[in-house]
């Protein structure tokens, strides 16, 4: 996507519409995450504007944050707890934050926003160094199997079709390079609105590879967060990486 910046895809007018619907698994999320934090603390990487922080944080876990994008986090900020959280502004790959985690998580697909293999494996390395020696560095993110179906590499994906608004999802896939240029697209009678994103998938075979590179080892696997088993047909997963 020519001339893309990832703050495109997470400034002002992304964070005003990102809560406004619900993926339903915030408390089959959250459930679990916190059994996997033992007490914590956690650290969410891209922390956004505390969809899953927050409610976790509310348990009682030590929730601390890093992300890039002010307007995501004033959004956080301005919500009920969101001022108690330690948020650090700045690329998550780099974990730029002091002290070790008990568990260190990224949700909903948000690694690949690293555009990079490079990136993406500095950010387990980095991970890694941030654990304790018994902590958790848990991915979720989509299964790639889906790309390979498409015709001609591209796409176009009706998300909502109502009387005064239409959504669709608009791609295309670049196999050699392992990204995926998006655009959502919001048609309203206030006008066009376009969320770009670009991300740089991995396969789970993949993401082991960097996690071993870092020094961690795959330890549990599921298809989603109420840990449904992982199959052939499983079109995401939760990953659990630890030393």
């Amino acid at each position: 996507m020519r001339d893309y910046q990832p703050m495109d895809s997470f400034g002002e007018d992304a964070a005003d519409v990102y809560d406004t619907e619900p993926r339903g698994d915030e408390p089959s999320t959250v459930a679990l995450l916190y059994e996997l934090a033992r007490g914590g603390p956690a650290l969410e990487l891209a922390i956004g504007t505390g969809r899953i922080a927050l409610p976790l944080a509310a348990t009682g876990i030590q929730v601390d944050g890093v992300d890039l994008s002010p307007s995501m986090v004033g959004k956080l900020r301005a919500k009920p707890g969101g001022e108690n959280l330690s948020i650090t502004m700045g690329d998550f790959a780099d974990v730029p934050v002091e002290g070790t985690y008990r568990l260190i998580f990224i949700v909903f697909n948000t690694l690949f926003n690293l555009l990079t293999q490079e990136d993406q494996i500095r950010c387990f390395e980095n991970v890694a160094s941030h654990l304790t020696t018994d902590g958790l560095f848990v991915v979720e993110a989509f299964v790639p199997s889906f790309l390979s179906r498409l015709r001609d590499d591209q796409y176009v994906d009706a998300e909502h079709i109502g009387v005064d608004q239409v959504r669709f999802d608009v791609g295309r896939h670049d196999p050699v390079t392992q990204r995926l240029d998006e655009s959502h697209v919001v048609l309203s009678p206030e006008g066009l609105r376009f969320f770009p994103i670009v991300t740089r998938y991995a396969w789970p075979s993949e993401l082991d590879l960097m996690a071993r590179i870092a020094g961690l080892r795959l330890k549990d696997r599921w298809a989603g967060w109420d840990r449904e088993p992982f199959t052939s047909t499983s079109r995401n997963h939760v990953s659990v990486y630890g030393h």
